[in-house]
């Protein structure tokens, strides 16, 4: 049989009544206690939430949940307009002096957020990653400067707009 302990921290007593209020709340006389017996304490979250994949394993690229998206030499190419999450792998390939970003656009306002610019003679290589979220009416689109400037985008809907996992 293990021993009880009777623990006094404002603190810990404090963010108890944070997080659980209906645990006590603000009454007074309620003690934190701690025990030295071991409690096995068994994860059912997944199950709960009707997946048994790891995340991992839910966002990885399948062939039927991908798609692949290359711009060159092209302004505000739209390469994702469906409300959700995504997982976005991007390639931007350029050769001289060349731009290229990706945005998101909600119709009326455009705000980048991955930019490349090369103002030199030098080839360049970038990669990346990327979860993007688009409500309705957003998109996630791709601007490249000239030829040989180019992305290769690979998507792929993790979530739907509620948040409810996608699997591959």
């Amino acid at each position: 049989m293990g021993q009880e302990f009777v623990i006094k921290s404002q603190k810990l007593e404090d963010k108890i009544n944070q997080l659980l209020p209906s645990q006590g709340g603000s009454q007074a006389g309620v003690d934190l206690s701690a025990s030295t017996t071991i409690i096995p304490i068994v994860n059912l979250t997944e199950a709960a939430e009707g997946s048994s994949l790891r995340e991992d394993l839910q966002s990885s690229f399948s062939h039927n949940s991908v798609t692949v998206t290359t711009v060159e030499n092209a302004t505000n190419t739209v390469v994702i307009n469906t409300t959700g999450y995504f997982k976005v792998r991007y390639y931007f390939d350029q050769d001289g002096s060349k731009t290229g970003n990706l945005n998101l656009f909600d119709g009326t306002t455009s705000k980048e957020i991955v930019t490349f610019n090369n103002s030199g003679t030098k080839i360049f290589s970038y990669s990346g990653d990327l979860i993007v979220f688009l409500a309705a009416g957003d998109s996630l689109r791709a601007t490249s400067s000239a030829t040989f400037a180019r992305w290769s985008i690979v998507s792929r809907q993790i979530a739907d707009i509620s948040g409810n996992l996608v699997n591959p």
